[in-house]
């Protein structure tokens, strides 16, 4: 889950460092490599800092994970000139952070941070962009394929108590889902300011129905957050 946290992380960053190089007149090419660099920069900087910590330590795998995020931006852009894969997030609530808050979270703010048990990943591709723009299918739908995981208390493996309270037992296992989604990007809207705002909140996975299929079988949501 921490691995997905980096790829779209990394993706986002390089989106805002590229949009920022074009608005500010930098060619396209350029805006591309410098500002697409940019999430791997960033991320790498704090990773030298995890470095130097005795209670993180440098991760090669967050490395590799920064270098897929930055070169799925990058790679479209060079390719297309636009984003027909983009990663998205999403995010409920859950019962496990009450029993780790420290590390999963006290408040709603940070467990949308911390508390991977609530946060899916997801990979949403457009239809229209791909090839199928002749269909009938609007051009802001998507479909989305995610990753999740579940039963999660500590980093890696579960504690049988936190300062000295008990912690209930939970499996850990992974998820993974399939929906439907909406591009808010491709939103057709005259107003600009509607629009910014659009592609500002594009990064979030709407609420959609969604099949979960997990280590005990398929599972249908009405409604997934």
């Amino acid at each position: 889950m921490d691995k997905f946290a980096h790829v779209t992380a990394s993706y986002y960053i390089g989106l805002v460092g590229y949009s920022a190089l074009r608005w500010s007149g930098v060619t396209e090419k350029k805006a591309i490599w410098y500002g697409g660099m940019t999430g791997f920069v960033y991320l790498a900087s704090i990773e030298v800092m995890d470095g130097f910590s005795e209670e993180w330590g440098a991760s090669p795998m967050d490395l590799v994970a920064n270098t897929l995020g930055t070169s799925l931006f990058i790679s479209q852009q060079l390719a297309w000139h636009e984003q027909k894969f983009v990663m998205k997030y999403s995010f409920h609530t859950t019962t496990y952070a009450q029993y780790n808050p420290e590390q999963l979270g006290s408040t709603l703010l940070q467990n949308m941070v911390k508390d991977y048990n609530g946060q899916t990943y997801w990979l949403s591709a457009n239809i229209s962009s791909l090839g199928l723009q002749h269909t009938r299918f609007p051009k802001w739908i998507s479909f989305a394929a995610g990753y999740g995981a579940e039963g999660m208390t500590g980093g890696f493996s579960n504690p049988s108590e936190i300062n000295g309270a008990p912690v209930p037992y939970s499996e850990r296992y992974r998820q993974f889902y399939i929906a439907p989604d909406i591009d808010l990007s491709r939103i057709p809207v005259k107003s600009k300011t509607l629009k910014l705002v659009l592609k500002t909140i594009g990064f979030i996975k709407i609420p959609m129905p969604t099949l979960e299929f997990n280590k005990n079988g398929v599972k249908f949501h009405p409604l997934y957050f």
